[in-house]
């Protein structure tokens, strides 16, 4: 969907915003003086992924994801940083696809040391089910990126504890503006935020500054893109700064699924796989300044 209303937007030379999604293309060719992201270049989140599967010594790893750009950005991002073999990769219809007993029957023949998916939404929580009812969760462990998170874990409740993700937002970040963030989130609608709630705040405050560094006028286009270049605003996920294409670059989290105190599902974070991690695409980036 970004990559379809992209060429309007930045043709009219409107800021363009993205609060989710992070195409490559766009982090590299595509490149424009009118987009930012307030979230992530795709390939990054599996990317630490990879990165912790090396940590780990995991010798032989299965992909599964779904067919369309963001499923494909995905799992070439943890083709770019893990150092072990690959001996599966499936690549699963989307959105209709809701059966994944054909993929995980190959993932049990196939024997790796783990299996990496990344499957949002109602589909994150179909394989879950699955990978729990064919026995795989005993057998060999799981690793996701995007899979389980704040909207998907009341569905999933105890199939995604002990399934390790990673994201560059997590609720219990210790920084103040984070903890406000989510107090106050959950005050007014009496569960945790996702990272998508987190990245869209992000969003309004980094349109936010730029507007009031121009005191309202919306005309100083250049002053605005200065402004927002700088990422001078309170985010929820702590400092960072912008690369030369205007993506962020900025640490990136493992997350487990736990329980609170009073019962619920929530996320909480383990450990920093990667500190200031700037995407691969960013030097097809034309853009400099």
């Amino acid at each position: 969907m970004l990559l379809a209303s992209l060429k309007p937007a930045l043709d009219s030379q409107t800021f363009l915003i993205s609060a989710n999604a992070g195409p490559s293309q766009i982090a590299g060719e595509l490149c424009s003086l009118f987009f930012f992201s307030a979230s992530w270049q795709n390939d990054q989140t599996p990317q630490a992924i990879g990165e912790y599967l090396n940590q780990k010594a995991v010798r032989t790893l299965f992909l599964m994801g779904p067919n369309y750009a963001a499923g494909k950005d995905m799992l070439a991002g943890v083709k770019a940083t893990y150092k072990g073999k690959v001996i599966g990769e499936e690549y699963t219809k989307w959105p209709d696809q809701l059966d994944f007993s054909a993929e995980l029957s190959k993932a049990r023949a196939a024997k790796p040391e783990a299996i990496f998916v990344f499957y949002p939404g109602a589909a994150g929580v179909q394989f879950l089910t699955q990978y729990g009812q064919t026995g795989l969760k005993g057998q060999i462990p799981l690793y996701t990126a995007f899979t389980i998170d704040a909207l998907s874990l009341p569905l999933q409740k105890d199939l995604a504890l002990g399934v390790p993700g990673a994201q560059h937002w997590v609720n219990d970040l210790p920084n103040e503006t984070n903890n406000k963030f989510v107090a106050d989130f959950r005050a007014k609608y009496r569960h945790y935020p996702s990272f998508y709630g987190a990245q869209a705040y992000d969003a309004a405050n980094l349109i936010n500054s730029a507007v009031v560094a121009v005191n309202g006028d919306l005309a100083k286009k250049d002053a605005m893109r200065d402004a927002m270049r700088k990422a001078n605003y309170a985010s929820v996920r702590g400092t960072y700064r912008y690369g030369n294409n205007h993506f962020p670059i900025q640490n990136f989290y493992l997350q487990e699924a736990v329980k609170d105190g009073e019962g619920n599902y929530t996320l909480k974070t383990v450990t920093t796989i990667l500190k200031d991690n700037q995407d691969l695409f960013h030097d097809r980036c034309p853009m400099k300044w």
